[in-house]
């Protein structure tokens, strides 16, 4: 097997690294430092907003078609062919160059290519591209206190008065409510339908009267999620994406997304080159933890691991540019990739040893903290977007074919 890049990729790459150098500079870097952990925070579900410089950084990069190349020119991307060696290329070079890359998270990852699949033209206009560059930030109202992973239970209503919708009810778990300018929800309007029948898909702004976000404090001190009460907020009637009662069908683009989001392999890769630099600078007893030949050899299973979730992402882009479906090899990334994820942090937090236990933010901690909050995090996530057991039933009922559990 030949894993070098040809001629061709080799001269794009030096293209890349033109343009980064040419565009974002030494001074750049030491102005903001943290472009790149941006990017993880809103991966991990945080919004972020980034200050005028980086988004004009973004701006230059989207129009070189480095950046949201999956997305149409018109509504903001950098509409490019899927060329999964490509994109590898600009990840590893922006990656070197500390340069603001995509902005990862539930708006510009989840909902920003649902609209483009499934909203109007003007939704597109009006949201895209501002969702994009981060200067509009959004969460998503799914689960509700009796509505879980059977999110089809839900029971927040919206009854259509005039030219408005009435929406009252609940939602929990709602990442990054406090601080979103928008959530994308799902709701029901026609309560006598069949469950699946009876949802629409709401765009919602959270300034609306009536929206009251409380925060959901967590072990580590933090509120990154809430419950959000709806009191009769009124929204306009066009605020629903797709048909009325049609809902169900639009989220499953949205949750193809998210799972895309949580099982792409970028952020263990992060995780994991941070697990070795730290393993490489702590020492027990005058040794580099990373010498010890049972972290060791746990560092290469998780690599392992690592690198078969890489090359399976490679893949799905292959299928995605041909148009073919990925059949089971779409159906894994999100139950590896949480697997994985915690796997990574578990290690670091064990060679963390007593220095794990202290706070995040903490001056003395190592990174700050970050890889107990990571350790912490990778459990919820293996939560979002689909439990593992529901994971497990959807691999092996429409991937391989076996019966549905008995109910």
């Amino acid at each position: 097997m030949n894993l070098s890049f040809s001629v061709e990729y080799e001269d794009f790459r030096r293209e890349v690294r033109r343009f980064l150098e040419e565009n974002w500079t030494d001074a750049d870097r030491a102005s903001a430092p943290e472009a790149d952990l941006q990017t993880v925070r809103g991966a991990m579900g945080g919004g972020v907003r980034t200050d005028a410089r980086a988004t004009e950084f973004r701006k230059k990069a989207i129009e070189r078609g480095y950046m949201y190349r999956s997305i149409p020119r018109q509504y903001g991307g950098g509409e490019q062919p899927a060329d999964p060696l490509k994109a590898t290329i600009i990840a590893e070079e922006f990656k070197r160059s500390k340069a603001p890359f995509e902005i990862m998270g539930q708006g510009p990852s989840m909902l920003a290519p649902t609209l483009v699949e499934k909203g109007t033209e003007e939704q597109r206009q009006k949201f895209v591209e501002p969702t994009l560059l981060g200067k509009m930030v959004w969460c998503q109202g799914y689960s509700e206190p009796g509505a879980g992973s059977d999110l089809a239970s839900l029971r927040t209503s919206a009854v259509l008065d005039g030219d408005e919708w009435v929406i009252n009810g609940q939602k929990i778990w709602t990442s990054n409510a406090h601080e979103a300018d928008m959530m994308f929800a799902l709701i029901r309007t026609e309560p006598d339908a069949p469950k699946r029948e009876g949802i629409t898909y709401f765009l919602i702004d959270m300034k609306t009267p009536g929206i009251d976000v409380r925060p959901l404090r967590q072990m580590t001190g933090e509120a990154d999620f809430n419950e959000v009460f709806f009191e009769d907020v009124r929204v306009p009637r066009d605020s629903i994406v797709g048909e009325r009662g049609q809902g169900w069908l639009v989220s499953r683009s949205t949750l193809k997304h998210e799972r895309a989001l949580i099982g792409n392999a970028s952020m263990a890769r992060r995780t994991f080159d941070g697990l070795v630099m730290m393993a490489q600078v702590i020492e027990v007893g005058g040794t580099r933890v990373i010498d010890d030949p049972v972290i060791r050899d746990r560092i290469c299973a998780i690599e392992a691991d690592l690198l078969a979730a890489e090359y399976n992402g490679f893949r799905l882009l292959t299928l995605g540019a041909k148009h073919a479906d990925a059949g089971i090899a779409g159906l894994v990334p999100k139950l590896h990739s949480t697997n994985l994820g915690y796997k990574i942090t578990k290690l670091a937090m064990d060679v963390l040893a007593d220095r794990g236990l202290c706070a995040p933010g903490e001056p003395s901690a190592p990174d700050m903290g970050g890889f107990s909050t990571a350790y912490m995090w990778y459990w919820g996530m293996a939560l979002g977007g689909g439990a593992p057991n529901i994971q497990r039933n959807i691999i092996g009922e429409r991937g391989l074919g076996l019966p549905r559990d008995v109910q």
